[in-house]
């Protein structure tokens, strides 16, 4: 996965991501838990209450764009237990969250798919972000 810019994380969002991390870490998905754990060494860390309300966060829904097909596709970055409970729900060890997590509104993140080829998606809007809505626990 290829970041070509800063991405922020609220401090709730990486202790919850920590213990995501902890418990999944020996699993057969080993490289979407190690992608997260740079990601989250390399993101700048804010408050919940400070988090700009363009960021996508936990459990934020998130319009982007695939750049490469032209197509766009709404989602909920969720955690990983949360992934089937509903439609439209991604988890954030799935490369796709991976990439969304901490990315605003026109950055662009690139990541790898199957095959050797390279998906580009491009954050459009952030219509639900919580802590924008002043939901600091969900």
């Amino acid at each position: 996965m290829n970041t070509l810019h800063t991405v922020a994380v609220t401090e709730i969002d990486l202790e919850r991501l920590q213990r995501v991390l902890d418990l999944h870490g020996e699993t057969s998905r080993a490289e979407h838990t190690e992608a997260l754990e740079w990601k989250l060494s390399k993101a700048q860390v804010t408050s919940s209450e400070a988090v700009s309300p363009g960021v996508v966060t936990m459990n934020s829904t998130v319009l982007f764009e695939d750049e490469g097909k032209g197509e766009f596709q709404e989602v909920t970055l969720c955690y990983p237990k949360d992934a089937l409970s509903a439609p439209g729900r991604v988890s954030v060890l799935a490369p796709v969250g991976i990439a969304l997590l901490g990315l605003s509104p026109g950055q662009r993140v690139e990541l790898d798919v199957p095959g050797g080829h390279k998906r580009r998606l491009r954050v459009v809007a952030v219509p639900y972000q919580p802590e924008a809505a002043g939901h600091f626990h969900l």
